[in-house]
This record gives structure tokens, C-alpha cells and sequence, in this order.
């Protein structure tokens, strides 16, 4: 279990992390099936900040849990329970440097 109870599940071969983030994979599958939404992505990764070899610090990426089209836009979502201070400058950042995406966060 994890530090916010989320129960890890795993749906279609696929781990997500929580129950509800796995209900959301199933709406959008019908959406997706029902020709809303298209080109369905689990868990798309984004960069952040480079790499810097000088200080050791690795990339920091942003992690979404699902991507998608929609009326030809681009939509990045994430299914949250607790926005933590992590998640929220992340988040920051992500609408900084990808600005043509839109960052939905659904609860």
C-alpha cells in the first residue's frame, strides 16, 4: 500500500497505480472506441530539465498517466487524489515548456 492508500491494479496487461486511475483507463478506452478521443497513450513521458553531468543530476521528467487527441488538441491527463508540492511544480513546469498541451487533472 502506498503512502496515500492507492492499490496498485493491473488492467489489460497494464500496472496503473491506483484503482481509480484504472477506471479512468477504461472510460477513455471507450472514448476512444466511440471515435471521441484517438491515438490513446498509458503513462507518456515528457522532459523536463536536461541532464546536467557538472552538478550529477539526472533529467527530470514529467510522467502523465494517459495522452490523448481530442478535437485535434493534444491532452496530457493525470488522475490525482493528492496534488503534492512535487506534482504541482512539476506540473508548473510541464505548462511552461509544452504550451501547445493541455495538462488536465482529473480527481
Amino acid at each position: 500500500m502506498s503512502k496515500y492508500h492507492a492499490v496498485r491494479v493491473m488492467l489489460d496487461g497494464i500496472t496503473f497505480d491506483s484503482k481509480r486511475e484504472a477506471a479512468r483507463y477504461g472510460e477513455l478506452k471507450l472514448l476512444a472506441a466511440a471515435g471521441e478521443i484517438t491515438s490513446l497513450e498509458i503513462h507518456p513521458r515528457y522532459k523536463l530539465l536536461d541532464a546536467d553531468p557538472y552538478m550529477m543530476q539526472r533529467a527530470t521528467y514529467y510522467i502523465g498517466d494517459f495522452q490523448y487527441i481530442e478535437n485535434g488538441k493534444v491532452v496530457c491527463e493525470d488522475v490525482k487524489g493528492v496534488e503534492t508540492a512535487v506534482f504541482k511544480l512539476k506540473a508548473k513546469l510541464f505548462r511552461m515548456y509544452y504550451p501547445d498541451y493541455e495538462l488536465r487533472i482529473v480527481k
